[in-house]
Formats: C-alpha cells, sequence, structure tokens
C-alpha cells in the first residue's frame, strides 16, 4: 500500500491500548516497550503496522498489527470490545475459542474473524518448537481499548 510505513519495535499486546490514540494521517502507530510484568515470562509481543481513521465511517479507526507468539505460548482470555477483528495466520499453527464455538486449529495461510464483544477464550502457539505469527486488523470505535483481558481470579 502507498505510504504505509512499517513501525520498529515490539509491544507487548498487554500495553497495546498505549497504541489505540486515533490517527488522522496514514502514519504507523508508535511502539512502546514491553510491559514489566510480561518481562518474567515469554507473552505473545504486537508489532502496529498502521493506524488510520475511516474517513468515510465517522468514529471508527482501522487498526493493523502482527501478533507473534513464541512456542508453547497462551494469550490471556481477553476481548476486544466493539471492535470487529480478522487475524490470519502468517507463520505457523495457532488455536483459537471464541465464545461457545468448538476449538479451532489455524495454519499459515488460513484465517477467522470476531464479531463485535466476541470473548476470545483461548489463543495458543501449540507449538513446543516453531513460532507462530498472525496479521490481525481491528476495526473499532476510535478511542476504544483493543484489548482488554479478563479479570484474573
Amino acid at each position: 500500500m502507498i505510504g504505509m510505513r512499517i513501525a520498529a519495535g515490539l509491544l507487548a499486546v498487554t500495553a497495546l491500548t498505549a497504541a489505540t490514540a486515533c490517527s488522522t494521517s496514514d502514519q504507523p502507530a508508535h511502539a512502546e516497550a514491553p510491559a514489566a510484568a510480561a518481562a518474567s515470562k515469554p507473552s505473545e509481543t504486537l508489532t502496529p503496522l498502521l493506524q488510520h481513521a475511516l474517513p468515510n465511517v465517522k468514529g471508527k479507526t482501522f487498526t493493523s498489527a502482527v501478533v507473534a507468539f513464541p512456542p508453547n505460548i497462551s494469550a490471556l482470555p481477553h476481548r476486544h470490545g466493539q471492535a470487529f477483528v480478522y487475524a490470519y495466520v502468517l507463520e505457523g499453527t495457532v488455536r483459537s475459542k471464541v465464545d461457545d464455538k468448538p476449538v479451532t486449529t489455524y495454519h499459515q495461510g488460513e484465517n477467522w474473524i470476531e464479531q463485535p464483544g466476541a470473548h476470545h477464550v483461548l489463543t495458543e502457539n501449540p507449538s513446543r518448537t516453531k513460532p507462530a505469527k498472525l496479521l490481525v486488523v481491528f476495526v473499532s470505535n476510535t478511542g476504544d481499548e483493543l484489548k482488554v483481558d479478563d479479570p484474573k481470579s
């Protein structure tokens, strides 16, 4: 895409909300250092690619990112608020469970969507040796948090 610039650095998914501020141009979302809590155990990381207010849909923002899962890593159960989410497996294998649907295993080249308000119960890289990567696209209400982990019991 013309004008698309790739942001440098990694962003822990737990710090994703820092990258959700609305951008009125096609500037890359800003990368932040991983959260200190994530330093104790490897976790998924997010590399922001592009964030752009949709010019023909007032109050909506398009955000794209690459989420990398080291081997044998699971994300915490979470929601993406009222965002519509599209995920595409760039590399490896990802197991996913959304709402009450069955657990599904996705391989490189496969994809899925999550409806607004969906509960992402499971996201994991089941391989003990190979990493996995997703391209994730959000269409969200401008200013909304893109990922909210379930409260810890």
